[in-house]
């Protein structure tokens, strides 16, 4: 037998047998190396099965719906105002509508004044009641279904959500401000809402009545009509600006500058609804965060708590696996879109319904001091 000692390792013997083969012998002390597969990507998870939803989500239809029945409403009641006002700026002449309670829910300080009034001395003020009770209703439904009144209710997020569609489909693309930009601004809503309540709180319900009852106070939807019908030139460079910047940016008024917004977004805090993930099923497509919004990681969270979810539902609606992603107050219990719906117009419908039987929609304002202060508007000051 002829024997061959390898050089570089004394442990490997190449024998020759009597046939003529070579034969490599291992020794049994030397353990054979483990052979694991390498990963088809680095730190990726495994892919998960996807189990497509069995029906169609009809969430923003429905939701578009509300937002053009709401935006009409407010147009209604735009167009009534002004009538209403014009009767009396000519002198009594021409049609004579009667003054739409609802034109006081685009005077939210007016709501806040008289909530802070009834809170503190159980009266519901005359002057702009409905005011008050369009606050309370709008709390009520984001304290139920998160910061939903901002989606599914509000002209201005109808109109704004409308922009920034625009200028996507313009410009193939929406832009996003930068992190160190974009948090600071976010903030300035709720500075402005700081101030608003610190105005309204550091007010005591005598000084509350003095000013509501006052010309500036009796006068204050139709001065906010004037703000609109006589637009000053830095007014109207400011509303351009908000326009533009509202095509290019989403949501652009909403998310940095809305101080209604802000609050019903801390009454949100409070909802059992929210935007819940279901980690299980989710395929991590992340077609929920690049359909959000409000620009939220959708797609890595469990539950979104942000101040910023509006409860739009565009998330849910784009999300393509059964049982992955829905809106709801529990983690395996879903809310139907339509329930949402039906809730937040029951809230609604109620609370008007309620301040008319009660009597305290209608304006008690007599008609003798219309026709004094309302063609005399612009001339009363802030007191």
């Amino acid at each position: 037998m002829v024997e061959a000692k390898s050089s570089q390792n004394p442990a490997l013997r190449l024998e020759a047998s009597s046939r003529g083969a070579a034969v490599l012998d291992l020794p049994e002390e030397v353990p054979a190396t483990p052979v694991h597969p390498a990963p088809s990507v680095a730190g990726s998870r495994p892919k998960k099965k996807l189990i497509r939803r069995r029906q169609a989500d009809r969430s923003q239809a429905l939701r578009r719906a509300f937002q053009v029945a709401f935006l009409l409403l407010n147009l209604w009641i735009g167009v009534e105002f002004y009538l209403f006002v014009r009767h009396y700026e000519l002198g009594g002449t021409g049609p004579y509508p009667s003054r739409p309670g609802g034109i006081a829910g685009w005077l939210p300080i007016a709501g806040l004044m008289n909530l802070k009034y009834f809170l503190l001395t159980g009266v519901v003020p005359k002057i702009h009641a409905p005011a008050m009770y369009l606050l309370v209703a709008f709390l009520l439904v984001s304290l139920a279904w998160s910061k939903s009144f901002c989606s599914w209710l509000c002209p201005v997020g109808t109109l704004s959500e409308a922009l920034w569609k625009a200028g996507r489909k313009l410009f193939k693309r929406n832009w996003r401000l930068p992190r160190w930009l974009d948090l600071p601004l976010r903030s300035l809503k709720y500075l402005l809402l700081a101030l608003f309540l610190y105005a309204v709180g550091s007010m005591p319900p005598a000084a509350i009545a003095a000013f509501m009852q006052g010309p500036y106070g009796l006068v204050a939807d139709v001065k906010m009509l004037n703000f609109f019908r006589y637009l000053s030139q830095t007014a109207a460079v400011v509303i351009v600006a908000l326009v533009v910047l509202s095509i290019f940016i989403q949501n652009f008024w909403c998310r940095y500058l809305c101080p209604y917004g802000a609050l019903m977004g801390l009454a949100a805090v409070f909802s059992p609804a929210k935007i819940r993930r279901n980690a299980e099923v989710c395929i991590d497509c992340a077609k929920c965060a690049k359909a959000c919004p409000a620009l939220l990681p959708v797609d890595n969270r469990a539950v979104i708590r942000s101040l910023e979810c509006t409860s739009c539902l565009e998330c849910v609606a784009v999300c393509p696996a059964q049982g992955a992603l829905h809106f709801g107050g529990s983690r395996r219990k879903a809310l139907a879109p339509r329930w949402v719906a039906a809730g937040i117009a029951a809230v609604f419908l109620a609370i008007v319904i309620y301040a008319k039987w009660a009597g305290h929609w209608e304006s008690p304002i007599p008609d003798e001091l219309n026709r004094q202060l309302i063609p005399r508007a612009q001339e009363f000051g802030h007191p």
